[in-house]
Order: structure tokens, then C-alpha cells, then sequence
């Protein structure tokens, strides 16, 4: 099969550096949002290392804005752990500590799981939720969706060769045998993913290097989940530091506030 275009790469010195880009960046689209005819931002989020990356430098970002622009910010979360929000797994509840706490958003516009429902529950529980906040829209269409990348290749709680890669009615999914820890999750589907307005992968350090030459190089036969990101009409983007891009030959950008 031919490779996918990769999408646009930009290659930053640091983690540090690349996270205030990407705070900037999501500043700039929720503006340009907010602007638009829809007057709103819909934004998901991801866990990992992204939660204090984003945690430094979105406030300071965000806060031209305004508590009157943030009230028409939706956030959602592109996956989630199924354990309740005061555990150290739960990315909702490391944003809401981190993050949220310096974010005026209203509660009511942050999108989460139920986590006390049973995962298939939970599951369809978010779903209807995400229907609701995104009415008009047959598949939620998120303005902004902030991905990561395991060593693996996984993204959200998709993982290589697992069933859900091939689901294309649900918008969410309840996953039990998660291969990383903890087991049982809740998902953002392809669908979803590739209805995206503008998809931003961000990987760093030197561990992501060699599944990133798969991902943005290799024309693989049965591709890993984080290439079957390929947005339909929208954007995709990727936000790399110089260890986690060090083996590619593809094109990119390099940024250096230097």
C-alpha cells in the first residue's frame, strides 16, 4: 500500500519549546473558533506527559481570552481510564488538578467518563454525552484533538491489531484487555479521530524515535493505529522534539526559539 502523507512535521530543540508552540497553537485556533460562525471551541485531550506539558504553558496561552472565552470552549478526552478521577491513572483527574484548576471552563462544558458505571456502561454513557455537546455533527467533529503515540504505535487506547481498529459505527468504545495497564478504558474511535478539524500528534524523547520512522516512513501492509490517523477533510500536524525525530529522512520543519 502507498504511504499515507505524514502531514506536516515540526521538529522543536526541546520538549519546553514545543510545548509553548503548542500552547500557542491552541490559543490561535480557539480564537479563530470563537470568531467563526459556530462561536465555539471544542477541544480533546490526551494523557501521558502531555498533562503537564500542556498544564505550564495553556494558562498563560489561554488567558487573553478571558473567562467569557473560555466559557465557549467543550472539552473532551480522546481516552480514559476506567478508575475513579482521584487516581493517579485517571487523565481527567490529572487535568482537572493541573490544569482545569487554572482554566476558567465551566464544569459543565468538560466532558467525562462516569467512572462508577460498568466499561461497555461508561462507554456508551460518554458517547451520549459527546452527542449532546456536539448536536448537528452525525460524528463529533472536534476542532482541536491533541494525540500521543506509544512506543508501540498505540494512540488513544488503540492498540496494534486490536479489534477496535476496525469499529466504525461507535464514536466511543469500551476496551477490557488493554495491554498497558489499567486494563479497562474508554475510547475515542477512528471515525472520530479522522472527523477532526485539526489533529496534532506530539511525541518526544528518543524512545518514539524508531515507531515515528514507521509511522511518518514505512509503507506498512497492516499499519499501526497511530497511522490510521488520516483526517478525512482536516489537518494533520505533528509535533515532535529533535530526540523523538532524530531517525527521519522525511521533510520537516525545524523551530528553534533561539
Amino acid at each position: 500500500m502507498a504511504a499515507p502523507a505524514p502531514g506536516l512535521i515540526s521538529v522543536f530543540s526541546s520538549p519546553q519549546e514545543l510545548g509553548a508552540s503548542l500552547a500557542q497553537l491552541v490559543a490561535q485556533r480557539a480564537a479563530c473558533c470563537l470568531a467563526g460562525a459556530r462561536a465555539r471551541f471544542a477541544l480533546g485531550l490526551s494523557g501521558g506527559s502531555l498533562v503537564s506539558m500542556l498544564a505550564r504553558e495553556l494558562p498563560a496561552a489561554a488567558a487573553p481570552a478571558g473567562p467569557a472565552g473560555l466559557a465557549r470552549w467543550t472539552v473532551g478526552f480522546c481516552d480514559e481510564r476506567l478508575v475513579p478521577f482521584e487516581h493517579a491513572e485517571s487523565t481527567y483527574g490529572l487535568y482537572r488538578t493541573h490544569l482545569l484548576s487554572r482554566l476558567p471552563i465551566p464544569d459543565s462544558q468538560v466532558i467525562t467518563i462516569n467512572p462508577q458505571l460498568p466499561v461497555e456502561e461508561a462507554a456508551e454513557d460518554y458517547a451520549k454525552k459527546l452527542r449532546q455537546a456536539f448536536q448537528g455533527d452525525s460524528i463529533p467533529v472536534f476542532d482541536l484533538l491533541i494525540l500521543g503515540v506509544g512506543p508501540d504505535g498505540h494512540t488513544c487506547s488503540l492498540f496494534p491489531d486490536h479489534p477496535l481498529l476496525q469499529e466504525r459505527e461507535k464514536i466511543v468504545a469500551p476496551i477490557s484487555d488493554s495491554p498497558k495497564p489499567p486494563p479497562q478504558r474508554v475510547t475515542l474511535t477512528l471515525p472520530v479521530l479522522n472527523a477532526a478539524r485539526t489533529v496534532i500528534f506530539v511525541a518526544t524523547g528518543e524512545g518514539k524515535a524508531a515507531v515515528l520512522k514507521r509511522i511518518l516512513e514505512d509503507k506498512e501492509e497492516n499499519p499501526l493505529p497511530a497511522a490510521l490517523v488520516q483526517p478525512h477533510t482536516g489537518k494533520l500536524c505533528w509535533f515532535l522534539d529533535e530526540a523523538a525525530a532524530r531517525l527521519l529522512t522525511v521533510p520537516f520543519e525545524k523551530h528553534s526559539t533561539l
